[in-house]
């Protein structure tokens, strides 16, 4: 399964994006991660095969959303009410289980996203 994310880019404070993710097959669970510099990779959110179970980090609750569109083969996060502390290079993945990102064994090669303050 060879997964791609797009969608980063610079956005200032208080700002939106959404990053996608083609993710061709049936991928089941899937997720989205992030890692800053210097930093370990971290959970951001993750969606059941049906879209109807999600998960999210406490970080990003209430200002991102998870979703996905089983038809289109696409993997979708809602970004809204960027900080400055959202800059990482995001990643999604496919197969696993939840916030546990070694049980993911599909990764896309990542999309950066800055928000400048």
């Amino acid at each position: 399964v060879q997964l791609q994310a797009f969608g980063g880019g610079v956005v200032q404070a208080g700002g939106f994006l959404r990053l996608s993710c083609a993710a061709p097959g049936r991928t089941g669970n899937m997720g989205w991660f992030r890692q800053a510099p210097g930093k370990e990779r971290e959970f951001v959110a993750s969606i059941a095969w049906s879209g109807g179970l999600t998960s999210y980090a406490d970080s990003v609750k209430g200002r991102f959303t998870i979703s996905r569109d089983n038809a289109a083969n696409t993997l979708y996060l809602q970004m809204n009410n960027l900080k400055p502390e959202d800059t990482a290079v995001y990643y999604c993945a496919a197969g696993g289980r939840e916030y546990y990102a070694s049980t993911y064994p599909y990764w896309g090669q990542g999309t950066q996203v800055t928000v400048s303050s």
